[in-house]
C-alpha cells in the first residue's frame, strides 16, 4: 500500500475533510500537524511549493490540498493511487 503523508493544522476544516475521506477509504496515513511542530511548516512549503493546508502526498506524488484530493476521487483516480 502507498505511503499517505499529509501536512495539516488542527483548526482547518480542509484538513478535517481530507481526513475524513481517507478514513472513510480505511486509508492509513501519517500527519503532520504543522501548528503543534512548526518546525515542519519549511519542509511542507519545500515539498509541494505552496504554504496552505492540507498538503497531501501519496508516495512521493503531490497530490495538493483538499479540492484536489476530491477531484481524483471523482476522477476515479485516487484509488489507483492509493492502490485499491
Amino acid at each position: 500500500m502507498p505511503k499517505v503523508e499529509m501536512y495539516t493544522t488542527a483548526s482547518c476544516p480542509f484538513c478535517v475533510r481530507a481526513r475524513n475521506l481517507l478514513d472513510k477509504k480505511g486509508v492509513e496515513y501519517t500527519n503532520f500537524s504543522v501548528d503543534a511542530q512548526p518546525e515542519l511548516r519549511p519542509e511542507m512549503e519545500k515539498r509541494s511549493g505552496r504554504t496552505s493546508v492540507p498538503q497531501i502526498f501519496i508516495d512521493e506524488y503531490h497530490v495538493g490540498g483538499y479540492d484536489d484530493m476530491v477531484d481524483l476521487d471523482l476522477e476515479g483516480k485516487l484509488d489507483e493511487l492509493l492502490g485499491r
